[in-house]
């Protein structure tokens, strides 16, 4: 009956077996939202047993309603709680609605998100409306609600690249949009190979043929809802089985997992004569897509008995009037072959994998699965000899791809113009991504589009805002920012410093506000050079002379003000550099003849000792600190007093004059809070030294194991600040340097405390700059660092990142938690690597097993928990699967505020970050706080902090049963 041309058709299909996951995610893996639900309120669900929370912690517009009285009272909702509930977005068109989800299963970027729409006349309008849905800035589908009690599901499967995905609802100019529910469940990896980075997945039905109950979790441990499909006018027969249906494997890779309990039941042609199977699906073309393609994966597993002289042999799906055969490969061969020889109670997924979807056709589409004796014209490809059985199926999936490649804003971008939006809080169309999709940018900002790149925000204008306070210092963190309008507005205080060194910035107006102070010395410079254009009439007590800094006459022209700044910042200049040119002749004459070229690289402006001052500052080098790669590191006392710490480099150090010369020069440009400061160097012949600030309590190292056991065990809570501490340095080296840099020597013996046991990175010999700031990384002729720390790739192909620190920083959390060293020695056998031992332990759920014993229970499990899961995430062995140095910060702050949770808290403000930051300590260590930057002449790095609660590991629900142990020092 078919056509001969049917053999040139195209193959849409592979059999792809796969193996029932062995760890899939469990019900503290997901997010589970009740849109409308009032503050504070949650439920477990009736059917799942999944809770569901408020979604008043994850979006700040919208209002909540319920759906009219006659939909509430209907008895068939009421087991649907979900629905009942709303949040509308009112507003013009193009207003967005987003909900930021925090995307938390350590190894996991790939999810099925789902959003649940019943519009039940909540507004009185009786006007069901339509609207755009996206997933962050990709366009995910159009929600079209038909009538008021219809349930509209959206759901697609995607990968999730970043810390959090935003799910936005755009007004459309047809109706409010709203919705009822929205949920998160991540999926294992391999799962749905069809959804990669570039290509989501959206749903058009799940089907479980010959079911009677729909099937979700737990039976579904991912979640999915397989809703059962009824007999079309009893032209099936169901067939049923008691026992449990398997999943075949092929090169051990999971690419689908299905229930078996789904599989338990299949359909087939009631009529045996009658080989055809039909059932309808409809694609839903949309202005984005007016031309869906179509995705299907079928489930086929053999329910009955089948004797030697039956088999079922092939099946065609039919689209329209348009045939494709599927087919598979046998295992280990190359020959195509019909499906056919179905193994008893053995899974076959049939799916798609690679090339382009079929074409969408029309918007109802019948799908027909055809037996193998209506298509007596493929005999040349098949052998009837045999009975040949009629078709069947038990369970279906049908999607449409959608394009998820779209790419949003710079991290470092959204991070600063939301923290600007809290400081003034803002209540413009400021949600979702700032700069995409291009026609929802927001309001007063301009932005480039690179291909294929974040796009960087260029022009912020926020005149005649109503702005007041001070000026944020989170502008200096747009890097790209050319044009800055904060004309009109109440702004008081000076101008940050850090504006100064915005590369890009040609225009700075700040025209009718009221500062005061001193225009930074950087500014001035750029105004002389002509580099930039700064507009501040009408701020009288703002000035331009820091020598004497008298008010300005308000009526002055803005130009020639401009120009006595000019004259005035060049008469300085000059003044200054005659003076520098004068000291640096008369030092070159008194330098020492055996003193190297060299010296012009370090260009310290810090202090520069001889060799026998510093036998003074050391007493002749009596006290031994320790010992590092360099040398001997010795104890000394500068004039004033000041206690310092000297690293002199011994003849037999491995680390010569270059990496002094690295450490030297790059520790004179760097200066964050958590890094250790240098007060100056000694070149001075063969000796070679660095001067460092003192740091009393040694390093990390030592105080988790050695030599200062009998001061008492670090508590959780300090442990957690240094960690936390270290973190921010290595952020500031990552985010804030231009260009960045990465330590390479990241361990805890380089993490140094001082009195207060305030954490600061050290030995920055090995340390290197990225050559560009897009670099992506650096290649390296040799490896050099410390075994046990050092990345994967980094040993292997010499290529360093970022990520490499984000490596050997998850070494470090491992032996925080555990108190052992990289290599931990079993009794009677090789050492093993910190990471394998807590893996092998953690796979039981045996937190306890894995925590240092020293501190006898005394923390918050769920934290404990969620820091081993940082780090394993932190050490990964793709790079690009770790998190940025700005996320665990972000991680281990909120493991911090669980573990101050269980004592009282109290928070302060800290003053360089503009009240964007709290600082969070507790009454018994006040000296313990912490917080994200608090640099001395660079501008503060912001951290996107997750706004819910992340998975608290397999015990989340159990309290330690261990006895407290000694209170925090």
């Amino acid at each position: 009956m078919a056509a001969p041309w049917l053999l040139l058709l195209l193959c849409v299909a592979g059999g792809v077996p796969r193996v029932r996951c062995q760890s899939a995610p469990d019900s503290t893996d997901v997010i589970s939202i009740d849109c409308g639900l009032s503050e504070q309120s949650s439920y477990v669900d009736d059917a799942t047993e999944l809770a569901y929370t408020s979604d008043a912690g994850l979006i700040d517009a919208g209002s909540n309603y319920n759906v009219s009285a006659e939909y509430i009272d209907q008895s068939h909702w009421r087991s649907h709680r979900q629905v009942l509930s709303l949040r509308s977005f009112p507003g013009p068109p193009g207003r967005r609605g987003c909900y930021t989800l925090p995307s938390f299963v350590a190894g996991t970027s790939k999810y099925l998100v789902r959003a649940t729409f019943m519009y039940g006349d909540y507004d009185g309008l009786n006007k069901p409306p339509i609207f755009d849905l996206y997933l962050g800035v990709n366009f995910w589908k159009t929600v079209n609600i038909s009538r008021p009690d219809a349930v509209h599901v959206a759901e697609v499967i995607a990968v999730v690249p970043d810390d959090s995905v935003q799910v936005c609802l755009v007004n459309t100019r047809s109706g409010t949009p709203f919705i009822s529910s929205l949920e998160l469940r991540p999926l294992k990896d391999t799962l749905y190979p069809q959804a990669n980075a570039t290509q989501g997945l959206v749903l058009l039905g799940r089907h479980n043929f010959g079911a009677a109950d729909l099937i979700r979790y737990p039976n579904d441990t991912y979640d999915r809802a397989w809703t059962p499909y009824t007999n079309p006018e009893d032209q099936w027969t169901t067939i049923l089985t008691s026992s449990r249906v398997a999943m075949e494997v092929e090169d051990r890779k999971p690419l689908y997992d299905v229930p078996w309990v789904v599989m338990q039941t299949a359909v087939r042609p009631s009529n045996t004569t009658r080989n055809v199977m039909w059932f309808p699906w409809d694609a839903e073309p949309n202005h984005v897509y007016p031309m869906p393609g179509l995705l299907p994966v079928f489930y086929l597993a053999e329910l009955e008995t089948v004797d030697s002289k039956q088999e079922r042999r092939l099946f065609l799906i039919s689209l329209k009037r348009r045939l494709f055969l599927i087919s598979l490969k046998r295992p280990n061969s190359s020959a195509s072959w019909p499906i056919g020889d179905f193994d008893y109670l053995v899974t076959t997924v049939v799916s798609r994998t690679t090339g382009r979807p079929a074409p969408f056709i029309s918007p109802k589409e019948n799908l027909v699965i055809l037996g193998a004796a209506n298509a007596t014209t493929l005999r040349p490809i098949m052998e009837i000899n045999s009975t040949i059985l009629p078709p069947f199926i038990n369970a279906a999936e049908l999607f449409t791809p959608i394009s998820t490649a779209g790419v949003g804003t710079d991290a470092q971008d959204v991070s600063a113009i939301t923290a600007i939006k809290a400081k003034y809080q803002l209540i413009k169309n400021w949600v979702g991504d700032p700069c995409a999709p291009k026609n929802l940018v927001w309001d007063g900002l301009n932005c480039s589009y690179p291909i294929s790149r974040p796009q960087r925000i260029t022009s912020v204008n926020m005149s005649f805002g109503g702005l007041s306070g001070d000026i944020s210092s989170h502008f200096a963190n747009l890097k790209a920012i050319q044009y800055l309008d904060l004309s009109h507005n109440n702004l008081t205080g000076s101008i940050p410093d850090g504006l100064s060194q915005l590369p890009s910035l040609v225009l700075l107006d700040l025209t009718g506000n009221k500062l005061s102070g001193t225009i930074p010395f950087g500014l001035l410079i750029r105004i002389q050079d002509g580099n930039l254009t700064l507009r501040y009439d009408h701020s009288p007590n703002l000035c331009s002379n820091s020598s004497s800094c008298q008010p300005m006459q308000a009526n002055r022209n803005s130009k020639t003000t401009g120009y006595i700044a000019v004259v005035v910042v060049a008469s300085v200049v000059v003044v200054v550099l005659v003076v520098l040119l004068l000291f640096f002749v008369i030092r070159r004459k008194q330098e020492p003849a055996n003193v190297h070229n060299e010296e012009s690289d370090v260009q310290s402006r810090n202090r520069r000792f001889t060799y026998t001052e510093l036998k003074v500052v050391t007493s002749n080098f009596r006290r031994v600190l320790g010992e590092g790669g360099f040398g001997l590191v010795y104890d000394g006392f500068l004039e004033d007093g000041t206690q310092v710490a000297v690293k002199l480099r011994s003849q037999s150090s491995n680390q010569g004059v270059k990496e002094f010369l690295t450490e030297a020069q790059n520790l004179t440009g760097i200066h964050h809070r958590n890094l250790v400061s240098l007060i100056g160097y000694c070149k001075d012949g063969e000796y070679l030294a660095l001067v460092y600030e003192y740091m009393s309590e040694g390093d990390l190292q030592h105080k988790l194991r050695g030599r200062d056991h009998d001061d008492g065990c670090l508590t959780w809570r300090q442990r957690l600040h240094i960690v936390l501490e270290s973190a921010q340095g290595l952020e500031y080296l990552h985010k804030a340097c231009s260009p960045p840099f990465i330590h390479r020597d990241v361990k805890t013996s380089n993490i140094l405390l001082d009195a207060n046991l305030k954490a600061k990175v050290a030995d920055f010999g090995l340390m290197k700059a990225f050559n560009q700031d897009g670099d992506t990384h650096v290649s390296t002729a040799r490896v050099v660092g410390t075994p046990g720390y050092l990345a994967p790739e980094y040993a292997t192909v010499l290529e360093l990142t970022e990520k490499s620190d984000v490596y050997s920083f998850g070494v470090v959390l491992l032996e925080v938690i555990t108190g052992k060293p990289p290599f931990v020695q079993i009794p009677q056998a090789q050492p093993i690597h910190i990471v394998k031992w807590v893996q092998q332990r953690l796979s039981s759920g045996d937190i306890e097993g894995v925590v240092d014993a020293r501190m006898q229970g005394n923390y918050d499990v769920n934290g404990m928990w969620k820091v081993a899961d940082l780090a394993l995430e932190c050490m990964t062995q793709t790079p690009t699967k770790r998190p940025t140095m700005t996320r665990v910060m972000a991680q281990l702050l909120e493991c911090l505020e669980l573990e101050e949770s269980r004592g009282t808290v109290y928070t302060s403000v800290s003053g360089d970050m503009n009240g964007i930051v709290n600082t969070a300590s507790t009454s018994d260590d006040p000296s313990s706080s912490s917080i994200m930057y608090a640099t001395t002449d660079q501008p503060a790095s912001d951290v996107a902090q997750s706004s819910a609660a992340l998975r608290m590991g397999p015990n989340s629900s159990r309290a330690s049963t261990v006895a407290a142990g000694p209170a925090a020092r």
